[in-house]
Formats: structure tokens, sequence, C-alpha cells
């Protein structure tokens, strides 16, 4: 029996990098998730999902406020102690405690201690894929989100997510987790999935011991 394709993968970056994109592509992938001859459940998980508030475009796990700290902090434990208990299965995470950090340093000042959930994330053989794109490639990049985005106001500055991608950079690079940093400028998603394919199989990233 061969051995079985556990890989784990967190996703990171500013916006309009193709981050989802890259996610779902992974999930249907026969290097990432092994052949399929038919649709079966594969989780794609986020910390972007605004599962706080009982609005569109509410809180959720990054953007949480102040009296919200002890849930997200909850959400965390909860997320990662089902990986634990599923150590032997892919995981997708599209955002996750990277951009939690990001935001809630510039939005409260407040830097969070994840080394406890790093260190549960290192033993389940979890990799970093930060997912950055050349300045100069995000106008190409707006132009695109446009044609299907429901709030395009948010793209109007792109000098945020130039600024935002060297703030990421810095978290990344401090992270305890292998981490890979993909080039995402020529908005080919399928290439970019071969290349983190290519990063997991060499960096021991498919498998996970006993």
């Amino acid at each position: 029996m061969s051995e079985k394709l556990v890989p784990k993968v967190i996703i990171e970056g500013t916006r309009i990098t193709h981050k989802t994109d890259l996610a779902f592509a992974l999930n249907e992938h026969p290097r990432f998730v092994g052949p399929r001859k038919y649709k079966y459940h594969s989780p794609v998980v986020s910390a972007e999902w605004c599962g706080f508030t009982n609005y569109p475009w509410g809180r959720g796990l990054i953007n949480f406020a102040e009296d919200e700290e002890s849930m997200a902090i909850e959400t965390y434990q909860t997320w990662v102690r089902l990986f634990e208990l599923q150590r032997y299965y892919s995981w997708i995470v599209d955002r996750f405690h990277i951009s939690t950090k990001l935001f809630q340093q510039a939005a409260r000042g407040i830097d969070y201690d994840f080394h406890w959930l790093e260190e549960r994330l290192v033993n389940l053989n979890f990799r970093l894929i930060f997912v950055t794109r050349t300045p100069d490639s995000f106008e190409e990049a707006r132009e695109e989100r446009l044609k299907v985005s429901g709030n395009p106001s948010q793209y109007d500055d792109l000098q945020v997510f130039i600024n935002q991608q060297e703030d990421f950079r810095e978290l990344v690079e401090k992270s305890a987790l292998q981490t890979f940093e993909l080039d995402i400028s020529d908005g080919d998603v399928d290439r970019a999935a071969d290349k983190v394919c290519d990063y997991m199989y060499e960096s021991g990233g498919m498998t996970l011991d006993e």
C-alpha cells in the first residue's frame, strides 16, 4: 500500500493574491489529494468566515472585537484540536493566525502570541504558503477583482495592499512553520498549485509519521 497523502497547508497573504483560488485548485489537484474517480468531501476552511456576527461581512476570527477575544482564542483552540483528532487527513486553510495577528496589530495595537498554536501545527506537519505578487501587478489584479467584487471601493488604494504584503512578510519570517513564498504575479493559479505540490513533496509535507 502506498503512503497516505495527508498534506496540510495554511495559505496567507494580502488581498487579490488568489489565495482562495489556490485553495480550491489544491483541493482538486491529483498530486495534492490523490487521483479522484468521483467527488468527495475534502475540507477547505478559513479564519475569514464572519461567524461571530449575524449579518454579512461581519466579524470573525480575524477581525474580532475586544469583547470577542476569548471566543476567538477558543475557536483557534477548537480548530487545532480538530486538526489533531483528524491528523491523517488533508487540510487546506485559507487565511489563519497570521492574518489575525496582522489585523489585530493594526486595528487594536495588540500582538497576540500564537506560539502555542504554531507548536501544535508544526507537530501536524502543517506548511505555511505565503502568496505574494510584485507591486506593479496589483493593478491588473484589481481590474479582474472589480468584475466580481461586491465591495469595489476597498480596492481604491492599492498601496494599502502593497504595504500590507510587507507586514505579512515580516510576520511570516518569524513563524515557526516551514514556509514557501509563492509569486502569483502572472495570475496562473494552475501553475501556482503545481509549484506548491512540488514544494510539498520536496519538503516532506505530503505525509505524516505515526
